[in-house]
């Protein structure tokens, strides 16, 4: 995966507001689309993290790859 990875919550959830602070949302108190992005949870892998998506470079840097190991039922 290309992203961005996180050792903690707390960190995921700053980046997560800086994306939406840059993108200046919640544009309405009360509007439905509060965050541009939003992170994930590797239960097998402990660590947070967030996709990336076109854009999120100018607010988290340079995205790099990494793996998240996926369990299927």
């Amino acid at each position: 995966m290309v992203g961005y990875k996180y050792d903690t919550e707390e960190e995921a959830i700053i980046a997560r507001k800086d994306c939406a602070d840059y993108k200046g949302l919640p544009i309405n108190e009360g509007d439905e689309t509060i965050y541009w992005v939003d992170f994930n949870y590797s239960e097998l892998d402990l660590f947070w993290y967030i996709c990336c998506y076109e854009g999120l470079e100018v607010v988290l840097g340079e995205p790099y790859e990494f793996n998240v190991t996926e369990t299927f039922p």
